[in-house]
């Protein structure tokens, strides 16, 4: 068909499967266990029609506002989007216009090479080394630009800030984009750069440690220029990213501190009797310090340990790409779920 010339065409991200079926343990897309804070199941309950017929605040100012005051910056500093994934893709097409390319880690998170080919961006990978960490000195060359996730996904391993600010301080004529999706989970945020260096932008999600991957609330911190630009493409775009109830439901997550450390704590908890039980039963794994473990097994090759638990109605994530197609990612669940992956895997690696 002739108008099929003209159509652009990318391989798409694939999502973690998100199945039909009822009394699925669903370990493979890194959501949060528990509920959100009571005050957003609050808030849900009374939110009257206007929150629906009208539109939203275009700047999204009520949670911009929140997070601002939450971190201890400026309004203008904070951009508020649908998902962590949509400010991303708002920042790749706002400051990745080099003819140089831009650089991310050969393993991590499968978005970014999605995006560079929607919007023609030159790319080029940059290996781990087999700590599945960062090497600073290969970020120390010509490039358009920088993203990497820190913790980094799908390995869990959590750079230095010390590593984080060596690449950023390497590359002050370009835009260095930190992902800190997983960061409630045990890491140190590079927020405090920011009022170090201007060409820093640092992304964060309720999706995982605020349990609202279905509000879609992402949102990023730098400078106000970097800020001013974001909005200027957003504007182009689309000026009502993100539904009112969203942006109200996510004032209420902000304000419940106590909540927010209890569940991420919670969390961190069941991560590490996890990690002792698994290695009990052969497998290694790097020290995550997200919400999930990216783990394989001495003998049992990944990808039959994830059929074996699918067909046992157990969801984990597992990709047939290299260097990671004998690595499983499991997702922290309740104390429950775990019990109960780690039941079966017990009761299949015996067997096996």
């Amino acid at each position: 068909m002739k108008w099929e010339d003209n159509v652009r065409k990318v391989v798409p991200y694939i999502a973690g499967e998100q199945p039909k079926e009822k009394n699925i343990i669903k370990l493979n897309t890194n959501e949060c266990p528990y509920p959100p804070a009571p005050g957003v199941k609050k808030l849900a309950e009374e939110l009257d029609c206007d929150a629906m017929r009208l539109y939203p605040d275009s700047n999204s100012t009520p949670l911009a506002e929140a997070l601002a005051e939450y971190y201890h910056v400026k309004p203008g500093q904070v951009f508020v989007g649908v998902g962590s994934d949509d400010v991303l893709a708002m920042a790749f097409m706002t400051f990745f216009n080099s003819d140089k390319p831009i650089l991310f880690p050969d393993v991590t998170y499968s978005f970014y090479d999605v995006w560079a080919d929607l919007y023609r961006i030159p790319y080029q990978t940059c290996a781990l080394d087999e700590n599945w960490k960062l090497r600073p000195e290969d970020y120390e060359q010509p490039n358009g630009g920088i993203i990497f996730p820190n913790p980094n996904a799908p390995t869990g391993v959590l750079e230095s800030i010390g590593t984080v600010e060596r690449i950023i301080a390497a590359n002050r004529d370009v835009v260095v984009i930190v992902d800190e999706a997983y960061i409630d989970f045990g890491g140190v945020s590079a927020l405090p750069l920011i009022e170090k260096y201007d060409n820093l932008l640092v992304v964060q999600t309720f999706s995982k440690s605020r349990a609202m991957a279905g509000m879609r609330i992402g949102y990023c911190i730098g400078n106000e220029k970097l800020i001013a630009y974001l909005n200027d493409v957003k504007f182009s775009f689309n000026s009502y990213t993100m539904n009112r109830p969203s942006q109200l439901l996510g004032v209420e997550a902000v304000r419940d501190d106590a909540y927010f450390k209890e569940i991420t704590s919670k969390i961190v908890a069941t991560r590490e009797r996890v990690k002792k039980e698994l290695k009990e039963l052969g497998f290694s794994f790097t020290d995550s310090k997200t919400n999930f473990l990216f783990a394989t097994h001495e003998r049992i090759p990944a990808q039959e340990i994830f059929q074996a638990l699918r067909a046992a109605g157990i969801y984990v994530r597992y990709w047939n790409k290299p260097r990671i197609s004998n690595h499983l990612r499991i997702t922290i669940g309740t104390e429950e779920q775990m019990d109960s992956l780690l039941a079966f895997l017990k009761q299949y690696i015996a067997e096996h």
